[in-house]
């Protein structure tokens, strides 16, 4: 189970946080992404984070937004500065086991709302 929380309403330039709880069966072991979904559009990867701590970012984030994860405490975050008004979606955390041709997400929390105002 994935519980994501932090979303709200920020102005542009400003900042969020958002927070996944994993339960250990889900987190450990396994890689942790956030994905997101703007009004309209389809979801997209916007960083993932292995069990090694290797971190990737989808090219509109980077340099803005840092994905991190606690294996102690069976969580990921988010933070996401600089945040721009075309950031607003709801985003979600998710799990994803390593394949052999990359990763299969197998497990989503339930979405949080983040809005960014110009």
């Amino acid at each position: 189970q994935l519980q994501a929380s932090g979303g709200g309403l920020v102005q542009a330039g400003g900042s969020l946080r958002l927070s996944c709880a994993a339960s250990g069966s889900i987190f450990s072991g396994n890689a942790m992404g956030w994905y997101r979904q703007a009004p309209g559009k389809q979801r997209e990867l916007v960083a993932r984070i292995t069990s090694g701590g290797t971190a990737n970012y989808a090219e509109f984030v980077k340099g803005r937004f840092i994905i991190s994860r606690d294996n102690a405490k069976n969580t990921v975050d988010l933070q996401m500065n600089s945040l721009k008004p075309e950031d607003t979606g709801v985003y979600y955390c998710n799990a994803a086991r390593v394949i052999m041709k990359g990763y299969e997400n197998f497990s989503w929390g339930q979405g949080t709302l983040v809005t960014v105002s110009s």
